[in-house]
């Protein structure tokens, strides 16, 4: 790549420019775009899936597997991002998704970190908002289409292979992403400047920890699904070895992660009032989502007996306003240099839309559902990048790779959610059950998504007001000096 394509800026970070700045803003969108398109479309064609493999008591088996490989590399992917630079491994991520892994979602926000000053992340953020909310719509629609009709390929597609193309249709998008990176993306994008390089800056890196993170991680969700499979198997040998074994091997990791050189997981971050609060609105809006992407589909075409197809439509409107809330909140954020109103009023309205899909029954008409969901849609939408945006802002620039990775990290989330998953279907009915009666099954899981509502609400108000770096030199003497002791008391631990 041309090296005029880089210029350098008041913090000595390459930044990008002209085509070369479009190129990659491109390719990080539709890096993306894979990312929830994976997300959304699986979910909506899961029941069928379920459906033609007999294995009803295996739904929540499906996000557990999506969950250990997404978590148990995260923190070890963010780690090296800051230690070698996030050309090669957002490159890998994208590749390899293409083969059936997800690398590149925890580094995308991260690129855009290094590509962006604080005070222009806010509205760049809700941009990618948008990108991520148009997959998401697409991903329900296109998944039950697929799985109820298939491509029109004639006798090349039956009827038992056709939800199978829900996994194909991410290869085009993909090598178009890969391409676009391999060309674009600077390799020396933001690597972080080290005492040590070659074989040393590798022997320090803390793979230890990311052994045990994965190790831990993967021993307390098996074994809460495990238990959540059946109410006897809770008191089981092979359930209580690996919650045993989980807790063991989590205190191991914790105890790596003071004495290694370079953690995966710095504690020290959990000092940083800011971090921790957006860490946990972070984990809880995912918690919140990754629930009613899971049963949402499972409600509208088990209890309100629609098609597929109708039930990817009916999540539209909820991806359209995912989309409306991120980009908002972006435009929001960068208007008034503050984000915690934003948070406060963004929690609000997932909460009270929690709440009211805790009351849907098959009597529920699908306007209003759709309606309920608009609401629910808006107060996700903003923590797709407000957590990012808050955290970025108040860290170095030679930790935003395992800060914002620290972010998706989430163990202590997904298992919970797991564990709700493997509940929630040990209270299924029969395929011969009423309607009635999978509604009330359903319930147990909406009811656990408005309690994480609930908390990520309380949370706000934990939240603290920093003003966005690049703004406060703009701002008269006073309120600089002001704002630069308020952002020096959240920095002092980290």
């Amino acid at each position: 790549m041309n090296n005029t394509s880089i210029i350098a800026t008041t913090d000595s970070k390459p930044r990008l420019r002209g085509f070369a700045l479009i190129s990659v803003i491109a390719a990080l969108m539709l890096t993306l775009f894979l990312e929830a398109l994976d997300q959304t479309i699986v979910g909506t064609a899961l029941p069928r899936i379920i459906e033609e493999l007999h294995g009803l008591d295996r739904y929540s088996w499906v996000v557990t597997a999506y969950i250990l490989a997404t978590m148990t590399m995260i923190p070890i992917v963010g780690k090296l991002s800051d230690q070698f630079g996030r050309k090669w491994f957002l490159l890998s991520g994208a590749t390899l998704f293409l083969l059936g892994s997800i690398l590149a979602g925890a580094l995308i926000a991260t690129v855009m970190a290094d590509l962006f000053p604080p005070d222009q992340r806010a509205k760049w953020s809700g941009l990618f908002g948008l990108v991520y909310g148009v997959s998401s719509l697409l991903g329900p629609t296109i998944g039950g289409w697929l799985a109820e009709h298939g491509p029109l390929m004639g006798n090349l597609v039956t009827e038992t292979t056709r939800w199978r193309w829900v996994f194909y249709i991410n290869l085009p998008v993909g090598l178009i992403a890969v391409v676009a990176l391999l060309i674009f993306l600077p390799a020396n994008l933001s690597v972080r400047t080290s005492a040590w390089n070659g074989w040393e800056s590798l022997r320090r890196i803390d793979f230890l920890g990311a052994i045990l993170c994965a190790a831990a991680t993967i021993c307390l969700m098996l074994g809460l699904t495990r238990g959540g499979e059946q109410i006897s198997a809770w008191t089981s040998s092979q359930v209580l070895s690996l919650l045993a074994a989980g807790v063991l091997l989590l205190v191991l990791f914790l105890f790596a992660e003071r004495k290694a050189h370079e953690p995966i997981l710095p504690l020290d971050l959990f000092r940083n009032m800011i971090f921790s609060v957006s860490a946990s609105l972070a984990l809880l809006q995912n918690m919140v989502l990754l629930g009613l992407a899971l049963y949402l589909p499972l409600f509208f075409q088990g209890v309100l007996a629609v098609s597929p197809t109708s039930a990817g439509l009916v999540m539209t409107p909820f991806s359209v306003s995912m989309v409306v809330g991120a980009v908002l909140s972006g435009q929001a954020i960068g208007r008034l240099n503050r984000y915690r109103v934003v948070g406060m009023v963004a929690a609000l309205l997932m909460s009270v839309g929690s709440f009211l899909i805790t009351l849907m029954t098959p009597a529920t008409g699908i306007a209003l559902a759709i309606s309920i969901l608009v609401l629910t849609g808006i107060g996700i939408g903003p923590f797709f990048s407000l957590p990012m945006v808050v955290v970025q802002n108040a860290l170095p620039a030679e930790r935003l790779g395992i800060s914002t990775a620290g972010l998706g990290i989430a163990i202590v989330g997904t298992v919970i959610t797991s564990s709700v998953s493997g509940d929630l279907m040990n209270h299924l009915p029969t395929t011969t059950a009423s309607k009635m009666a999978l509604s009330a099954a359903l319930q147990h899981g909406f009811v656990a998504v408005l309690v994480f509502a609930l908390i990520a609400l309380a949370a706000t108000f934990f939240l603290k007001d920093v003003a966005l770096r690049a703004i406060q030199e703009k701002l008269e003497p006073e309120r600089a000096a002001e704002a630069d002791v308020e952002c020096d008391k959240e920095l002092v631990h980290v």
